[in-house]
């Protein structure tokens, strides 16, 4: 965001503001304005979205014109469809789409090309260990100790991950998890229950500032940041796209699910697990899928939701993963990293002091 303080005639305080929101699956949208005394003032919304007829671009400006500027996004977006003529078609963006850009606007919101990113993709640690370097990376990034980071995990063994909120006895088949050698680990971000088979799964995790998602809501920020591997299952023939709130699916099925984590520090932490195969009756005696967890998605049966990549695409594993690294890359110009041996040591402490504990595992029985 640009902005900056310029005093104005009669001691009234003038903000020029500048918001930038590129819609998921859809075209930026861009809003500069004023702020005065607290008012926005003189807003011009442009972008490349398609839009018509031309006057609604019109209708746009005079509807945020006047607004106060402590207005949240719910109000703005109000405010932007009332004030459409009944006719205006909008394309690749929508009224909700104009009020994120002001609100980002009002903030320090920054874009993916104001980082230096950096790509981890290092050999298999446990379980336990990956969801404490979720913790250590992502806080890391939020005091500014590292770049902002993608990281692929790998596995060498199978984990049931079940979310901050859930109740272990609740989501886990004890004596099926036991059979099938399924540790069972809590994360620290909420959603539900992920059966980690090993070589079965692409899971990634990214570390980023709060201020490249400020301005939106939760939702938003979901399909924000996983934009860019929708972008990656295309290019290797998956119509992906993204189910509110977390799900990331295909006309044959689901393929998996995002959690997010918003730290003190002021990193966040988002991280998402994709089925590469799934053996759909190991995955039955291992979680318990009640059926009001599933009577919303219209099926009959928890072992027809997902439809693996594997099946989707016919390729091996690490070719579905290296062309999500190349599409990431290609987008943002992350550079080949890796996890420290300092910020190992200290994840390694987090899963003595915390992630192999049963009090945090059974924080919730």
């Amino acid at each position: 965001m640009d902005s900056a303080p310029v005093a104005a005639s009669g001691d009234r305080r003038l903000d020029l503001m500048h918001g930038e929101y590129k819609v998921p699956g859809g075209k930026l949208v861009v809003v500069d304005f004023d702020v005065v005394d607290g008012v926005i003032r003189n807003p011009r919304v442009a972008g490349d979205f398609f839009l018509e007829p031309d006057e609604a671009l019109d209708d746009l400006n005079r509807a945020l014109e006047g607004l106060p500027a402590a207005s949240d996004a719910k109000q703005i977006a109000a405010a932007v469809t009332k004030g459409l003529r009944p006719d205006a078609v909008m394309l690749g963006f929508s009224a909700d789409a104009v009020a994120v850009a002001v609100r980002r606007g009002m903030t320090d919101a920054t874009t993916w090309s104001n980082y230096e990113w950096e790509l981890v993709h290092d050999p298999a640690v446990a379980p336990r260990l990956h969801l404490a370097l979720d913790e250590v990376l992502a806080t890391r990034v939020g005091e500014g100790r590292r770049k902002p980071t993608l990281r692929f995990w790998e596995w060498e063994e199978s984990a049931v991950v079940i979310g901050s909120f859930q109740s272990v006895r609740n989501e886990v088949d004890p004596d099926g998890a036991e059979r099938y050698g399924f540790e069972v680990v809590r994360r620290i971000s909420g959603g539900g229950a992920m059966m980690m088979e090993k070589g079965s799964v692409v899971t990634y995790s990214l570390y980023v500032p709060a201020e490249l998602v400020q301005g939106m809501s939760f939702a938003d920020s979901y399909a924000f940041l996983d934009d860019w591997v929708l972008q990656g299952l295309r290019s290797i023939g998956v119509e992906a796209t993204y189910q509110p709130l977390n799900d990331i699916a295909s006309p044959a099925g689901k393929i998996g699910g995002a959690a997010q984590k918003r730290l003190g520090s002021g990193g966040v932490l988002h991280h998402v697990t994709m089925a590469y195969d799934l053996d759909n009756e190991k995955m039955l005696e291992v979680l318990r899928i009640g059926r009001e967890k599933i009577s919303d998605k219209g099926i009959a049966s928890a072992a027809k939701r997902v439809d693996p990549l594997r099946s989707q695409t016919g390729l091996p594993r690490a070719e579905v993963i290296e062309a999500l690294k190349q599409t990431f890359t290609g987008l943002y110009g992350a550079m080949p990293g890796s996890v420290t041996a300092d910020e190992l040591a200290e994840a390694e402490e987090l899963v003595a002091s915390k992630f192999s504990t049963r009090e945090w595992l059974y924080r919730v029985p």
